[in-house]
């Protein structure tokens, strides 16, 4: 329903514009139908600054319904009918409460409400952590409500960290959504600000290893992915790239001889490179730059003393920006690792701060900005991506980290990565190999490991049989990576995270609550990684999937499974629970090396058997990768759409839309149909054409030579 927005003022409303309701003193803010800010100030000083959760003090709603009914004022935006009656007292279950829309029915909120059914959030870190620990609370709930309490967190004034003032007062947030949890998101990036895109490069193939690696060893690492045929993106320099001591921004001359002519040779291999530091040791005489970065700040370089590093200092921080970080950017470091800030047990000089302006740092000669941190609480879901810190190795961890990923995304944290194999622990092959095939279905193929020996993660250094396995992960995330960069878009451009629980499409389905196992990659697969040892020569391990409504196929054997229904599989180490949705176009690449660089001159499409008479729709998004240009119109979009009718199946590829920085006009198409006839009659844009049977995948693969994006292709199958 849409309302029209009526107002009735009387004395006890002081004022009404824009979507602000001021009552004496208290103040309500629509943000969106689903969330209405709460404020109440003894003195009236209310908060119009931005604070480090609120970004967007901008965003607002004016189509609600505003009344009154004799002391009482009543909101009511459609989904929240919010009802204050004011008592010159602080916000309390006698003056405030609210009702909200669930499929039909109307959910009663009070502040004293207990949140019980909450779906969970995440954590600052995984650190020392061994299976599971506990999470904050998250946004979703099956209460269908909840309360962000906003009060405490700093504000930004001048572009720079702030305190609130003193007698501010009460700051909440109420979400009211009922089962509509994607709205839920939405609000939450509405007035928190959005979840921007990562650079490409960072959701590909990592290689990490804390180890006093010369820049000789990376150039043989390197050569071993390739001659190993494993795809690589990211190479990370752990902290002894640098001189001495956990913080420092100088080379380690005995190690990086060649520092500069390194980086050239990893941008020369399309490599990206990570830098690893931990500024809170500050600046010490070691540095190349310590006398100007004194200077700078005042002191003499003679004393050699080390300042106490500060976050919160505008000058220091500005100086230390200047003469640590930009000398290395323009040499060619492509991205900070902010690690452990403050001792191992807590966070000093304001996480949330810092990644918040390292972020902003990050945004040079037009790049979009890219962090990689740990989580830093409400509002640090707009400087991804996220890391879950220092884990101890072991099935209980992988096991946990499968919800604890998935739940992330209820707080906005969309994009999280782990240390695949577990930073510290024993060594084993099998355990890193089921880690693998989890990280080649989430945000980031990032291999990690301790300063031990033994704990080195390349592939090659296990069994013959667990290097077979995790090659194969390895090359289905090159394979996907098309489909998995259109979903991060998704991600960015709806608020809903690329790693879902079930649900957040499935609400209503308590199946749905009771399956943290397994998730949505996208809209149209489905993952339920191994998460325990396997038995006999082949490592057979079991993983119970509940399938949704519609039909699903194994990736690896093609059986279809019609949900909803729930059944439990066995897979030797080579494969493991991955399903795709019947009827819904795959966008896939052959595999690549380079899987976030190579552009994409052919465009794979496999569609498993779709369910009959109804039309199935996907999209492939492209842009350049690393800047901004696609927050301003600098992108692509093709359409696929899929149908089956009976024995004929249709698909449509429309012309591409849209343009970017060195967009390919032309590409080649593979389409791969599962399950047709060999002998199936088919046609490419109404000219008959012929197929290729490959009877080992039960496909009929239809090749069509390079043709100009911006023409459609129609493939129709006759079986």
């Amino acid at each position: 329903m849409k309302f029209i927005r009526a107002v009735a003022l009387t004395s006890a409303i002081l004022s009404s514009n824009a979507g602000i309701v001021r009552v004496g003193n208290a103040r309500f803010t629509v943000i969106t139908p689903q969330c209405i800010r709460l404020e109440y100030s003894p003195q009236g000083q209310f908060v119009d600054s931005p604070s480090l959760f609120a970004i967007n003090r901008d965003r607002r709603d004016t189509n609600y319904r505003l009344a009154q009914k004799d002391d009482q004022t009543i909101i009511d935006t459609g989904q929240i009918r919010l009802i204050y009656t004011p008592d010159g007292n602080s916000f309390s279950d006698k003056n405030l409460k609210a009702l909200i829309q669930s499929d039909g029915k109307e959910i009663l909120w009070t502040q004293s409400a207990q949140n019980k059914q909450n779906l969970g959030g995440t954590r600052l870190s995984l650190d020392d952590r061994y299976g599971r620990a506990p999470v904050a609370k998250g946004l979703l709930s099956r209460d269908g409500w909840f309360l962000l309490d906003d009060s405490k967190r700093n504000i930004i004034q001048d572009n720079w960290l702030a305190e609130r003032p003193k007698n501010s007062g009460t700051d909440w947030y109420l979400f009211g959504y009922g089962l509509d949890y994607k709205s839920a998101l939405k609000s939450l990036t509405a007035i928190g600000g959005d979840v921007p895109m990562p650079r490409r490069y960072v959701l590909g193939s990592w290689y990490s290893r804390w180890w006093s690696y010369t820049s000789d060893d990376y150039r043989k690492i390197v050569k071993e992915y390739h001659q190993h045929d494993f795809p690589l993106d990211n190479l990370v320099m752990d902290k002894d790239w640098h001189e001495k001591g956990w913080s420092g921004y100088t080379w380690n001359k005995k190690l990086f001889p060649d520092g500069e002519a390194y980086l050239k040779f990893i941008h020369s291999e399309n490599l990206f490179s990570s830098f690893n530091e931990h500024p809170q040791g500050g600046v010490t005489p070691v540095e190349d730059h310590y006398s100007d970065f004194m200077s700078a700040m005042g002191e003499d370089p003679a004393q050699r003393q080390v300042l106490k590093f500060n976050a919160g200092d505008q000058k220091y921080i500005t100086n230390f920006f200047h003469f640590m970080h930009e000398p290395l950017d323009k040499m060619g470091v492509d991205l900070w690792w902010l690690d452990w800030q403050g001792d191992k047990h807590s966070f000093s000089n304001r996480l949330d701060w810092l990644n918040e302006y390292y972020f902003g740092q990050s945004k040079q000669n037009g790049l979009r900005g890219q962090q990689f941190s740990r989580w830093a609480g409400w509002g640090d879901h707009r400087h991804p991506i996220h890391f879950s810190g220092d884990t101890i190795s072991g099935w209980r961890t992988l096991k946990f980290q499968i919800p604890f990923t998935a739940n992330s995304g209820n707080v906005g944290a969309f994009f999280w990565t782990h240390d695949i194999g577990g930073f510290m622990g024993f060594r084993n092959g099998q355990l890193l190999t089921r880690w693998v095939q989890f990280g080649a279905f989430s945000a980031a193929l990032r291999l990690h490991s301790v300063k031990f020996s033994f704990l080195d993660r390349r592939p090659w250094t296990y069994s013959p049989e667990e290097e077979e396995a995790m090659q194969i992960a390895f090359h289905l995330r090159s394979e996907f990576f098309p489909l998995t960069y259109t979903h991060v878009w998704q991600a960015a451009t709806d608020s809903v995270p690329l790693i879902r629980p079930l649900y957040i499409e499935y609400p209503r389905i308590k199946e749905a609550y009771n399956n943290p196992q397994e998730y949505l990659y996208g809209d149209d697969v489905l993952v339920a990684p191994i998460t325990s040892s396997g038995r006999g020569p082949q490592k057979i391990a079991s993983q119970k999937v509940f399938f949704p409504t519609g039909v699903w196929y194994d990736w690896f054997t093609g059986e279809a499974y019609q949900g909803p229904m729930t059944k439990t599989f066995f897979n030797d180490l080579n494969t493991f629970p991955l399903f795709v949705r019947g009827g819904a176009p795959l966008t896939l690449q052959p595999y690549t090396e380079r899987m976030t660089t190579e552009p994409l001159k052919t465009l794979v499409i496999r569609v498993y058997p779709g369910e009959n008479g109804i039309q199935k729709h996907s999209f492939l998004y492209e842009d350049d990768g690393l800047t901004e240009d696609y927050k301003t119109g600098g992108s692509a979009q093709t359409d696929l759409d899929y149908i089956r009718n009976e024995n004929q199946v249709s698909l449509v590829v429309s012309p591409t839309r849209g343009t970017f920085k060195e967009q390919l006009q032309e590409r080649a198409y593979v389409v791969e149909l599962f399950g047709m006839n060999p002998q199936a009659k088919v046609t490419v844009n109404g000219t008959e054409t012929i197929s290729q049977y490959d009877s080992d995948k039960n496909i009929l693969r239809i090749s069509v030579p390079t043709q100009t994006i911006r023409q459609s292709l129609k493939i129709s199958v006759l079986d």
